[in-house]
């Protein structure tokens, strides 16, 4: 069975030798190949490949910062003239950091790895849970807007679209609610249909509301109260 993967390179003659070893590897499936990590991010919103090889040094958005948007998606190949962020990288769980130029033969053992690691069931322990919720993306016309997690004091859904909310200014994202519980970390919950709270700045419940310490008030769906309470009131 193919494996899918994906190009995030702005270079072409890197592109097009990734693309070559791709092909003579006979295992993957190239479904695209992109010149910045904003087009990837566009692509992957609605479709999701087994493996990325991707360049750290990118237009806009680094690979790094990429990087931190996908923990525990897709697997990634770190393809790069640099060995400077080869000890940061693996903290993001990357499966190889391949240093250019590299051989078709090293190419070859990275991929092999790769395979071999999809095979192995992975939990998600502490240390990358915390990481993996530190920051997000939102998409805002043509630009991504670096947003801390520990900022959002709740998500609202309306219509076809979702207000992020800090104290300072509010977001809009076309990712659903579900989406967002995806994302964040253990301190969010559901509380309403249309509700995802932060539990950080929960300061009181009253009847079917819930007060936050900056004095926003948003409501608690009566499907979601007996599990808001047990799991997060105790």
């Amino acid at each position: 069975m193919l494996r899918s993967c994906i190009i995030i390179e702005d270079q072409p003659p890197a592109q097009r030798l990734l693309q070559k070893y791709i092909k003579d590897m006979g295992s993957l499936e190239l479904k695209g190949t992109f010149s910045s990590a904003i087009e990837a991010i566009a692509f992957l919103e609605e479709t999701t490949v087994d493996l990325i090889f991707l360049d750290i040094h990118l237009p806009k958005i680094s690979g790094m910062d990429f990087l931190k948007t996908q923990l525990n998606r897709s697997q990634v190949i770190l393809t790069t003239a640099f060995s400077d962020y080869a000890l940061e990288s693996y903290e993001y769980n990357v499966v190889d950091y391949l240093l250019k130029p590299f051989s078709f033969q090293r190419f070859v053992q990275a991929v092999t790895k790769s395979a071999s690691m999809s095979r192995i069931p992975k939990e998600v322990t502490k240390s990358q849970e915390k990481t993996r919720t530190n920051t997000f993306f939102i998409k805002s016309g043509h630009d991504l807007l670096k947003v801390s997690s520990k900022d959002v004091l709740y998500i609202k859904s309306d219509d076809d679209y979702t207000e992020v909310v800090t104290a300072n200014k509010t977001y809009l994202s076309t990712d659903s609610l579900k989406g967002w519980l995806g994302k964040l970390g253990n301190s969010f919950c559901q509380v309403h249909k249309s509700y995802i709270l932060n539990t950080t700045y929960l300061q009181k419940v009253s009847g079917n509301q819930i007060f936050l310490n900056n004095e926003k008030i948003i409501p608690i769906g009566r499907a979601y109260k007996d599990s808001f309470l047990r799991n997060f009131l105790k």
